[in-house]
């Protein structure tokens, strides 16, 4: 019964963590944006004169990630698609060895193992396709 509780405790950390940075994430970047257009509102509302140099140089940092937060690079795909197929062929041994303890996860995890290398092959090729043909201009951030 103890081990149990804790299991569930350590599962319940762990999802908390993950939200908890995700959501602190999301928060950031919106604070940071808010914070950028808040200025240029301060300051026409004041009535002071913009030139459009400054307003450049406060919003580039912002198109700037915003370009790099939609473009897709075709390497960082084919690195997902390695570890993804790596990681599930990690996991058919790993049913072998489970399995001599529990027979009934063999085939979960075998399952599992598959649906990962298919994954993996998915990012694999999503990568060739966008070296071979590129997204078009006006598609891109």
């Amino acid at each position: 019964m103890g081990h149990s509780v804790v299991g569930a405790i350590a599962v319940v950390a762990f999802w908390a963590f993950i939200t908890i940075v995700s959501v602190a994430g999301i928060l950031y970047d919106y604070r940071k944006k808010r914070l950028a257009m808040e200025t240029v509102r301060h300051a026409i509302e004041r009535g002071a004169q913009l030139d459009p140099a400054l307003l450049d140089s406060l919003l580039r940092h912002q198109r700037a990630a915003d370009a790099q937060e939609h473009a897709l690079d075709p390497r960082l795909l084919r690195i997902g698609g390695i570890i993804t197929v790596a990681s599930g062929i990690g996991l058919l041994p790993l049913a072998l060895f489970i399995a001599q303890v529990q027979e009934r996860a063999r085939f979960p995890i075998m399952g599992l193992g598959v649906l990962a290398i298919c994954v993996g092959i998915g990012l694999l090729i999503s990568a060739r396709v966008l070296e071979r043909d590129p997204p078009p201009k006006d598609l891109r951030a």
